[in-house]
């Protein structure tokens, strides 16, 4: 099987380009049934290529397996490639400038380096092992993953939780939530003072809103497209719910506006802005866009009284090394090698199977064969023990006939290889006497000058 990893993250696209192959939750399992169709062919066969997208603020990433294809062994490569090109409306060419394609093991060691928070912008966020497992479900859901990519997800998921409960990865390290928080308060003198706006009702607005309501801002609020789930939340924290259509008119009210929602399109837009610094009389207003594609257009952040940070933006302020961290990282990525040692012997021995299958497939035919000729001696009043004894002749030599015809027709220089060879499968190695298995010299090189 050949398997491969396809993405761009945090470090390798700017945020506005990683909107562009940005995909919602309820997009994940459509686009893997077309990328399916187009990997296989139109075909729908037992060996059919496997997929499965991950898709978050800080990268998009597409996990293929299939057969080695023969003819072009690059096939599978340039066909992910193309799709992913044309989801984002760029060129191949454009896309591989700002992506990894990794293979085999090297696709193994990433899966399990992002699971394990090692790919973060946060290192060792524990928020993407949730993530990767929702894209697991969402491919197990359209019908493309496969035995291999499940064992891929199931085995990253392993050594995730080796490397958390092992290793001090997750610790000393601020959040992009705490980095928000963080910011606001250089901005803001007593953030105990401010009001605050979180627009999306989210596993990230919630993280985020959770840090804010620990420095006990004036007020808060929480805008959503679905007006119940922003109840929800702002019933959690206290605050106020507000329809995200009054969002335009009570902008002015807030100094903090926190946004993460999976729209498609910018909803803070520039003009929206303007008439809210207006408002405000030009009092600054602190916001943070945390989604990819953006919520807020960039030129907000062109206003001299606006201060907007995205994604990007906030990983200036992530915590990096320190001994113990690096201590840690030391650790986790030994974990991560043990375990794609696994899975690289895990994916060898999976290319025999065939071989096996054919194996037992031509086994059981032998099988049927001389049951059925016993059958009909035993039914003509043959003697049992005759008949017996033909049958186990009969499955003996169709065995070895393979081997011996090997032997007998083996060319001098291969023979003493293929004796080898027949001795281990047959004998299990126990080579009679005289029998040499080493290969001949060439006697014009052994003969002295």
């Amino acid at each position: 099987m050949s398997v491969l990893a396809l993405g761009l993250n945090h470090t390798t696209a700017a945020v506005d380009l990683r909107g562009r192959f940005a995909f919602a939750v309820d997009q994940l399992s459509p686009a893997l049934r077309t990328l399916h169709t187009r990997l296989a062919g139109g075909q729908n066969t037992p060996h059919a290529p496997e997929a499965a997208l991950l898709s978050t603020c800080n990268r998009t990433e597409l996990y293929c397996a299939a057969p080695a294809l023969s003819g072009s062994p690059h096939v599978l490569q340039r066909e992910a490639v193309g799709w992913l090109a044309h989801v984002g409306g760029v060129s191949a060419d454009e896309l591989m400038r700002h992506t990894y394609l990794l293979e085999g093991g090297a696709a193994a060691r990433h899966a399990f380096r992002v699971a394990s928070g090692l790919d973060s912008m946060v290192l060792g966020e524990p928020q993407i092992l949730g993530q990767m497992k929702q894209a697991v479900r969402e491919a197990d859901a359209a019908g493309t993953l496969g035995t291999t990519l499940h064992q891929l997800f199931q085995r990253s998921f392993a050594v995730a939780k080796e490397v958390r409960t092992s290793t001090e990865i997750g610790e000393h390290s601020i959040s992009m939530a705490a980095a928000a928080v963080r910011l606001a308060g250089q901005l803001f003198e007593n953030l105990s003072k401010t009001k605050v706006l979180f627009v999306g009702a989210g596993e990230m607005i919630e993280l985020t809103a959770t840090h804010f309501a620990a420095r006990a801002p004036r007020s808060m609020a929480v805008a959503n497209r679905t007006l119940e789930r922003g109840e929800k939340l702002a019933t959690h924290l206290g605050a106020e719910a507000m329809r995200l259509a009054d969002l335009p008119q009570r902008l002015h009210e807030f100094d903090i506006v926190v946004s993460c929602t999976a729209s498609t399109l910018p909803i803070i837009g520039l003009g929206a802005m303007e008439r809210a610094i207006k408002a405000r009389k030009h009092r600054p207003i602190f916001m943070v866009d945390l989604a990819v594609p953006r919520d807020i257009e960039p030129e907000v952040g062109q206003m001299p009284d606006v201060y907007l940070y995205t994604v990007d933006d906030l990983s200036e302020l992530v915590q990096t090394a320190g001994a113990r961290r690096q201590a840690a990282v030391a650790q986790a990525e030994a974990i991560i090698e043990s375990g794609v040692q696994g899975f690289v012997h895990w994916l060898d021995q999976r290319a025999t199977v065939p071989l096996i299958q054919a194996l037992q497939a031509q086994t059981d035919t032998w099988r049927t064969a001389e049951i059925a000729r016993a059958r009909k001696l035993l039914a003509r009043g043959d003697d049992v023990e005759a008949v017996l004894d033909a049958l186990s002749k009969g499955l003996t030599q169709k065995m070895l006939h393979g081997a011996l015809a090997e032997l007998h027709s083996a060319a001098p220089q291969h023979r003493p290889q293929v004796a080898s060879t027949v001795a281990r499968l047959f004998l299990r190695g126990d080579v009679p006497p005289g029998l040499s298995t080493s290969t001949p010299s060439n006697s014009s090189e052994s003969d002295p000058a």
